[in-house]
């Protein structure tokens, strides 16, 4: 919160992220029908209200760390055209007395205050949406401070009019009241097979895979995070650009055990086969099978066809209705 007679503003509270900045998610069949059907329904906001329903407006996504959840959001904000609060949990939560119910109060008295549409993302939710629990008598202060904090936040979501979205890694430590206000409750699984072709492809460009080996990679990397197949591609490319200057052992043996070695998945989410103790690395039969060099992508002959119309690059908003 500003002090010194500062006036507050929404960037004291988070990042301002615009709708040119998103990036289209890669998401699975199911998971993207749900937030097609979302969106049609914003859309569709004025014959709902004719029909006494309100169009949904609050969601909140559980699911692992790196599965998109942050993309994902801002995705959605860019198709409605509007600009997406990325809300810092640490920017609301303060030491003193009641200064953090004040400071959720006053980030959604400004996010109801701006002229146009905003979605307010709330990362790491479960830091400031706790569950709550009777107080421990004497010493029980900050527990009380907690459930005075979570009551605010609850009440404020109640009211609030606009788009608000949530994420967390940890849906059981919400609140339950909290979760309920939620009209959506969308879990991010990670990638199954088909994704995990187009998250490489995606990652590893300019560079590209044959369709065999590319699926054998992927394979490799089932049960990966998105944001450890970035990792590993992006640490892939790297090494490719560095290691020759530095006097790196760049075969492609040496090349793939570094990165296993230097990249890690989270701890508790399970071990791709890539990183499996004793046929992972250069040992398993998807980097056995990786051409070496890596060939760029416009020189691969035997690409995979796709698996449906392709994507537009540019995130293209919703029309609202009514032509505007």
């Amino acid at each position: 919160m500003p002090s010194g007679g500062k006036q507050a503003s929404l960037t004291d509270f988070g990042d301002l992220l615009q709708p040119s900045e998103a990036a289209e998610p890669i998401l699975s069949k199911e998971t993207r029908a749900v937030l097609l059907e979302w969106l049609i329904e914003i859309q569709s906001e004025p014959e709902l209200i004719a029909a006494n329903i309100p169009a949904r407006k609050r969601a909140i996504f559980d699911g692992p760390p790196g599965v998109g959840k942050t993309t994902l959001a801002h995705h959605l904000a860019a198709r409605l055209g509007v600009p997406m609060l990325l809300v810092r949990p640490e920017r609301l939560i303060d030491c003193w007395l009641g200064s953090t119910g004040r400071n959720i109060g006053t980030l959604f008295d400004l996010a109801a205050a701006v002229d146009e549409p905003l979605v307010l993302f709330m990362d790491e939710f479960d830091a400031v949406a706790i569950k709550r629990h009777a107080s421990s008598g004497p010493g029980g202060g900050a527990e009380e401070e907690r459930n005075s904090f979570v009551n605010t936040l609850l009440q404020r979501i109640e009211r609030h009019k606009g788009f608000l979205i949530a994420a967390t890694n940890f849906a059981t430590h919400v609140d339950p009241a909290i979760w309920r206000r939620f009209q959506l409750q969308i879990t991010l699984e990670l990638p199954g097979p088909s994704e995990c072709r187009r998250i490489l492809q995606r990652y590893l460009a300019p560079y590209g895979l044959p369709k065999k080996a590319l699926k054998l990679f992927a394979e490799a990397f089932q049960g990966a995070s998105p944001a450890l197949m970035r990792e590993f591609c992006e640490g892939m490319k790297r090494q490719i650009v560095i290691g020759p200057k530095v006097g790196w052992d760049m075969r492609r043996d040496a090349v793939i055990d570094r990165l296993v070695t230097q990249i890690q998945p989270y701890p508790g989410q399970g071990l791709p086969r890539l990183w499996s103790k004793d046929h992972g690395g250069s040992k398993d039969e998807a980097v056995r099978a990786l051409p070496w060099p890596l060939p760029l992508a416009k020189d691969v002959r035997d690409e995979p066809e796709p698996e449906r119309a392709a994507a537009p690059d540019k995130v293209v908003p919703f029309q609202r209705a009514g032509g505007g």
